[in-house]
């Protein structure tokens, strides 16, 4: 949920879609995302739609408070049933993101996704995810979001060592996010992801391979490894420009993602996109396939993306303006822009290509198709599984990945 909003035509005040947004939506899976965007205190490199308590002070009043948020995302709910008409689809996925989620009391969590469900319906395996903090639950808030209809959390770990932590303004204590994972299992979870993130200034190989074998110890079914992106504007971001930090470089990132494929892999875990990886295809995150296969979901919530249709819109940025938007009655959208056929080629191959499935050969252009002949005969690429004309990223390839996508897309 980055913080800057891209520029785009005005949003209807009613949110209506274009009518061939809803054309043949019976066939694509629908999802929703839920944003919360409050946290207790802010990281060093988070660049997300995110806010605390003293930086909503005086700026939104009751409007922007945790307090009511639940009841203000519901109206959003309501919104997209009007605006999705008749659409009979139920929903596949509800991811529930932040910010950090668990501020809010389990029961708001609950009524939130009891609105999807009366509004739409929930498909019978339907995926329910939250996100947490793992300083923010305990096993009686567990059982409570698990007896609300949850079947899924993610925890962010991040690290195991305290001075990684610690760069990375993170506030829980090593071990907690370990013992958040048994706590989840106890609750009846039937699957647990772990963050971490690799390359922080001044972490060392010994240290990442430390939080790779903490995370597994735990006994997660999914783990999202992210090489850590230094954001322009974030606190990390003006240390490190000060030089009271070092900045990681590529080369160690390459290093980290090779420890971390080699000690997952191991452990028994498949990569199914450049970042994640599961121990079977039931715990894959089918939420995040919704957005890198490009099918529909409503994004609910201040900042939140939403995609349904080849339309994509996305809400205003400020707790304060969300709330005043649904109270009058109005989309709290800010802009959309409608996406053309090689829009969406485009980002077909952008983000496909990072799937263990693959992407099609058959969506490059000419000079796509020569560089992925290229990348096959350096060992970049490899052909899919399934013989079905997609190309694949090798364990190098993965290393390369953006290089690789840029030279497919040209």
């Amino acid at each position: 949920m980055p913080s800057a909003l891209p520029d785009g035509e005005p949003m209807p005040d009613d949110g209506a879609l274009p009518r061939p947004a809803l054309a043949g939506a019976a066939g694509r899976p629908l999802g929703f995302y839920l944003h919360v965007p409050y946290c207790a205190t802010r990281c060093g490199y988070c660049d997300f739609n995110t806010y605390t308590a003293s930086e909503l002070r005086g700026s939104g009043g009751a409007l922007a408070s945790r307090d009511n948020y639940a009841d203000t995302l519901v109206e959003e709910i309501r919104l997209a049933r009007k605006v999705l008409g008749d659409d009979p689809r139920p929903v596949e996925t509800v991811f529930v993101g932040g910010g950090t989620p668990t501020l809010l009391p389990a029961a708001d969590l609950g009524r939130m996704l009891a609105a999807i469900r009366d509004e739409f319906g929930l498909a019978p395996d339907a995926e329910i995810t939250t996100e947490a903090n793992p300083e923010s639950v305990d096993p009686r808030y567990l059982a409570e979001l698990r007896a609300g209809g949850f079947n899924r959390v993610s925890f962010g770990m991040q690290s195991a060592r305290q001075h990684v932590l610690k760069i990375l303004d993170r506030t829980h204590t090593p071990g907690r996010p370990e013992a958040c994972v048994a706590e989840a299992r106890a609750a009846g979870f039937d699957h647990v992801n772990l963050d971490l993130i690799y390359g922080t200034p001044g972490e060392t190989d010994d240290d990442w391979r430390a939080s790779l074998d903490a995370a597994l110890g735990a006994g997660p079914d999914h783990v999202s490894a992210y090489a850590l992106i230094v954001e322009e504007g974030t606190q990390l971001a003006r240390r490190i420009r000060r030089g009271e930090v070092p900045m990681t470089d590529d080369d160690v990132h390459a290093d980290r993602y090779l420890i971390a494929e080699e000690r997952l892999a191991a452990a028994g875990f498949r990569w199914y996109e450049v970042s994640n990886w599961a121990t079977t295809d039931a715990a894959r995150c089918r939420h995040n396939e919704l957005y890198w296969t490009g099918a529909d979901w409503w994004g609910a919530g201040p900042g939140a993306h939403s995609h349904v249709g080849g339309v994509r819109w996305w809400n205003v940025k400020h707790p304060g303006a969300y709330a005043q938007a649904l109270t009058e009655g109005r989309s709290p959208g800010a802009g959309r822009e409608l996406l053309t056929d090689e829009d969406r080629r485009v980002e077909r191959i952008l983000l496909e290509l990072r799937l263990a499935d693959g992407c099609p050969l058959d969506l490059l252009a000419p000079a796509g198709a020569r560089a992925a002949e290229r990348a096959l005969a350096d060992g970049l690429l490899e052909a899919g599984p399934y013989g079905d004309g997609r190309a694949v990223l090798t364990l190098r390839g993965r290393l390369l990945a953006d290089a690789v996508v840029r030279d497919l897309v040209d």
